[in-house]
């Protein structure tokens, strides 16, 4: 039991670790992640590094594959449709029934972490980023009674972190985000139920359309590069 206690503790933390290198761009798409490597850098067996891969793999991270082993996923214009859709349909559902129960203690601390995202702008912590955008749509939705459809957004949030900092590597991108972020509260302050989630439903889509915009544009030069090698 302690050993399996030992291993689940230790591919947590490797999970945590290999996720942020690979929302920052340290191990990028289509990377392989050998265990025996990681196992050696984390001075660990390779079971826990077994665990975090598979569980890297069920957050769309990772790719494993018999030949290949374990793979940084590649950035899937499939996947941010999939992800969004979802999003713009039960996120909305969940500030509808939240938002009535939402006390000045909620306002609070989304105050609160409108003021950390507005620093992690203005330092470009680029890990915070992500983390703190999700923590405050979380925060919105905290009083809604829906558990399951709770963890289902906070599960699509951390998929689409990945997604989230692509999308906000512009400083045109972050203002807006925080902009948006701020109307988001005003709106639930005054009770505005039916407005809030109108406009949640919008930020949702501006992010995607920010987000398809970078990535078009990454193709675009990437497109213009290889036409220009081949000349």
């Amino acid at each position: 039991m302690n050993r399996r206690i030992t291993h689940r503790t230790l591919s947590a933390l490797i999970v945590d670790q290999l996720r942020q290198s690979i929302l920052a761009g340290v191990h990028v798409a289509g990377a392989q992640l050998r265990q025996d490597a990681l196992a050696e850098i984390y001075n660990v067996s390779r079971i826990p590094v077994r665990e975090a891969l598979f569980q890297l793999e069920a957050e769309g991270l990772v790719r494993i594959s018999p030949h290949k082993g374990a793979v940084v996923s590649e950035l899937s214009l499939e996947e941010i449709d999939d992800v969004f859709d979802l999003r713009t349909i039960l996120e909305p559902r969940l500030l509808a029934h939240s938002l009535p129960f939402l006390d000045s203690s909620d306002f609070y601390h989304l105050e609160a972490i409108q003021t950390r995202f507005r620093n992690s702008i203005a330092t470009r912590n680029i890990r915070e980023w992500g983390e703190i955008n999700a923590e405050f749509h979380l925060a919105l939705y905290s009083r809604a009674p829906q558990p399951r459809t709770h963890a289902i957004v906070a599960s699509l949030l951390q998929t689409s972190d990945r997604y989230t900092r692509l999308q906000l590597s512009n400083t045109a991108a972050m203002d807006t985000a925080e902009k948006e972020h701020a109307e988001l509260i005003a709106l639930c302050r005054a009770g505005k139920s039916d407005e809030a989630c109108r406009f949640l439903a919008q930020h949702i889509e501006t992010v995607r359309h920010g987000l398809l915009s970078v990535i078009d544009r990454s193709l675009t030069a990437r497109q213009r590069d290889c036409v220009e090698v081949s000349r």
